[in-house]
């Protein structure tokens, strides 16, 4: 068996990963590498903050029915509710300790003060990112000698 990343002829069998990616990840730190111990602690710090800001502030529509008719096709969603709500709306799987905890995370939040933690987190990555990679080094340029400058002879 071979393992492969999509099945073979579906190249976007991700699209909704990667459009979340683009939408939390790449917008809020980028496409550098971060491969330093600083820089994996300014990552946890801001995927913490972005934990937040998305799960308690970020409301989403989820797909209700798709209904197809002859060649067209319509969706129908619900109302759009964050992911928060959507667990305390929640009346079988959750737990009410688990409600609790959540209502009591929730209720000092402001989501102003935690996007200006996170930008200024993400500045502070994108600082040392850069400084980290410095100027590239040119190649040397050699010396070009008489004989070099002048043209080639052509055979006859």
């Amino acid at each position: 068996m071979t393992f492969t990343r999509s099945r073979s002829g579906n190249k976007n069998d991700g699209a909704h990963v990667e459009q979340k990616n683009w939408h939390i990840v790449r917008q809020t730190v980028g496409y550098h590498r971060y491969d330093t111990a600083a820089e994996l602690e300014l990552l946890n710090q801001i995927w913490a903050l972005q934990r937040l800001l998305t799960n308690h502030f970020g409301p989403q529509q989820k797909l209700v029915k798709k209904i197809r008719t002859g060649a067209k096709i319509t969706k129908t969603y619900d109302l759009p509710a964050t992911p928060y709500q959507r667990v305390l709306a929640d009346t079988g799987t959750v737990k009410k300790a688990v409600k609790t905890k959540l209502a009591r995370e929730n209720k000092p939040l402001n989501p102003a003060a935690i996007q200006r933690q996170l930008q200024h987190l993400a500045s502070e990555l994108l600082t040392l990112t850069t400084a980290k990679q410095g100027t590239k080094n040119q190649p040397a340029l050699r010396a070009l000698s008489n004989d070099s400058t002048k043209k080639p002879k052509r055979a006859s």
